[in-house]
């Protein structure tokens, strides 16, 4: 064997084993989250969120025509089992990321908002 073939030999077994060992790392309770059907009601998902692992959530949505409404489920403080309030204030983390992201890509798609549009644009109107 060449120097060249064992060489690319031993590239295509560490590719594997950093392959699979990156599977370590993927939040499969995330992944989970996104496979099972949706619950019937907000507050039911939201309830649902606390399976997952989070310690508990809040959830406000103001649409246009009706009363704004906020959900909760969940501890605010688990240690002192304090549960969680609407008034609460709760560490963001990386998940609103998603969620924004699923909410920009809604918009677009019903074409009520403009990807291509500057920043500036939404706030001159």
């Amino acid at each position: 064997m060449t120097t060249k073939n064992r060489i690319k030999q031993i590239a295509r077994i560490l590719f594997i084993l950093v392959s699979i060992s990156s599977l370590f790392f993927v939040p499969w309770i995330i992944v989970k989250a996104w496979i099972i059907p949706l619950p019937n009601s907000m507050q039911e998902q939201v309830e649902a969120v606390t399976n997952y692992g989070f310690d508990g959530m809040i959830v406000y949505v103001d649409k246009e025509g009706t009363l704004p409404k906020t959900y909760t489920a969940g501890w605010h403080d688990k240690h002192n089992k304090i549960a969680a309030k609407p008034d609460a204030l709760f560490k963001i983390a990386s998940i609103s990321k998603l969620y924004n992201a699923v909410a920009i890509t809604k918009l677009a798609s019903s074409k009520q908002l403009s990807l291509d549009a500057s920043l500036a644009s939404f706030f001159l109107n």
